[in-house]
């Protein structure tokens, strides 16, 4: 039987339906997730001891939206926190007379369990003016609080610019608001001027900030602005913009509008990109009713220089997983120009992720489908690894079928032999992968890889 690895027990979509999410991992073991419902009325939070838990977790309604009034309409983009030993929760809300003039709100709860006690409503989260406001988030860092968020400036052509500013307490801010974006690129303003989703990751030295532009359809990407984390956060001067999108539509994978992300992070410490995407393009109305955005969830990886790389958005089923060889540690395989190759190339990360899938000739075995190139796998041809569209056959089946074994110069690892040659398995040999027997020791550590996100 091959092996099951927790990749693969994690399956995209994790949670449908279920748009803007937010999935924060707390000291006492659990997830803790919320996310805009299609019925924009109630907000909910569901946790569970695993991230896969989270899509069976029974939700948990922790507030509802008011009759009439202020927050009565349109209840949006709900974040979870845990500051100074108690829960609050950022959300918009508008008006039932006003549905699209939102403003920001905060809810506190002193529980253990947010799921349990009484949620207080804190009121609106003010900020330097009165104007359409969403999309609330905060972080601590050297000693200071921060709110980032969206506002639309009367005075600038748009819908939203996102704005940072120091906090008092958690549902105050202090001083003047300073303006980090506005959408200034193309990819910015497919159909609105926006910046909004704000989501914050502080590591390798640098303080990152993922944001969300475009509609809300296949035009929704997303960018990221990058500051030096000994810089001084209320200057705009401080932060550099990417101009081009870090994570944006991809029709091969069936991924439309990937956005309105947020971090989390794996037990083993891993950072976790979440993020919003439906999986088909054409939308019959208007994309904020359309209710199909589900929660989905991927590894985030890390260049050499301590900047982030989101690859593509994966294809739906579960998560792709990389094959380290054990003989040269630092390389994985990787498709290149249709061969199966070595190589050590983080900034093409999409070309080493594959689905490990039920077997194209028996189930009991495991095929590996590549995670950028859906219908393609890895089979054995004349004596070398290919990577080729499934034409159907039973032979490309057979070569293209894999059974896990035990790895061969370390059990704790994996080695994968042939299904339709018994006994021959892939190794990686001057960069190239074949198919072959195992002789010496040193073929045995050829053919044994670490199986990693």
């Amino acid at each position: 039987m091959p092996v099951v690895s927790i990749t693969e027990r994690i399956v995209n979509p994790l949670i449908p339906q279920r748009a803007d999410p937010w999935i924060y991992r707390h000291t006492d073991g659990y997830y803790y997730f919320t996310a805009s419902v299609p019925e924009y009325d109630r907000i909910e939070v569901r946790r569970a001891t695993t991230l896969q838990g989270l899509s069976t977790a029974s939700p948990v309604v922790v507030w509802e939206k008011r009759p009439r009034g202020i927050m009565s309409k349109h209840i949006w983009a709900p974040e979870i926190h845990y500051i100074d030993g108690k829960w609050y929760i950022y959300f918009a809300a508008a008006r039932e007379d006003a549905p699209f003039d939102h403003r920001i709100y905060v809810l506190e709860n002193e529980s253990a369990n947010p799921l349990e006690g009484a949620w207080v409503e804190k009121g609106q989260l003010k900020t330097n003016w009165e104007s359409f406001s969403l999309d609330a988030t905060t972080f601590e860092h050297q000693g200071t609080r921060y709110l980032v968020w969206a506002q639309r400036d009367p005075k600038i052509f748009g819908n939203s610019n996102l704005y940072i500013a120091a906090m008092s307490n958690p549902w105050t801010i202090s001083g003047k608001q300073v303006m980090l974006s506005k959408p200034g690129y193309d990819w910015e303003r497919r159909g609105f001027w926006v910046n909004e989703g704000p989501a914050v990751l502080i590591r390798n030295g640098k303080v990152f900030i993922t944001y969300s532009a475009s509609a809300t359809d296949a035009s929704y990407a997303m960018g990221l602005l990058t500051a030096s984390a000994d810089s001084d956060l209320l200057d705009p001067a401080s932060w550099s913009k990417s101009p081009e999108p870090v994570f944006q539509t991809n029709p091969v994978t069936g991924q439309y509008g990937p956005g309105h992300n947020s971090f989390t992070v794996s037990p083993e410490g891993d950072d976790i990109l979440v993020y919003h995407a439906r999986n088909y393009e054409d939308i019959k109305g208007d994309p904020l009713y359309d209710p199909n955005r589900h929660t989905r969830v991927q590894k985030l990886y890390w260049s050499a220089e301590g900047t982030p790389i989101f690859g593509i958005p994966v294809p739906d089923g579960p998560l792709p997983v990389r094959f380290r060889s054990v003989s040269l540690q630092t390389q994985y395989i990787y498709h290149q120009d249709g061969r199966g190759v070595l190589a050590d190339d983080i900034n093409r990360v999409p070309a080493s992720q594959f689905r490990v899938v039920p077997g194209l000739a028996d189930v009991e075995a495991i095929s590996l489908e590549a995670a950028d190139r859906p219908g393609s796998y890895l089979r054995h041809r004349d004596g070398a690894i290919w990577l080729e569209a499934n034409d159907g056959s039973a032979s490309f089946a057979s070569d293209a079928t894999w059974w896990i074994r035990p790895g061969l110069a370390d059990n704790a690892l994996i080695s994968l032999e042939s299904y339709s040659l018994s006994g021959q398995f892939i190794r990686g040999q001057d960069g190239a992968l074949f198919l072959a027997p195992i002789v010496s020791q040193q073929d045995a550590a050829d053919a044994t890889f670490a199986e990693e996100w």
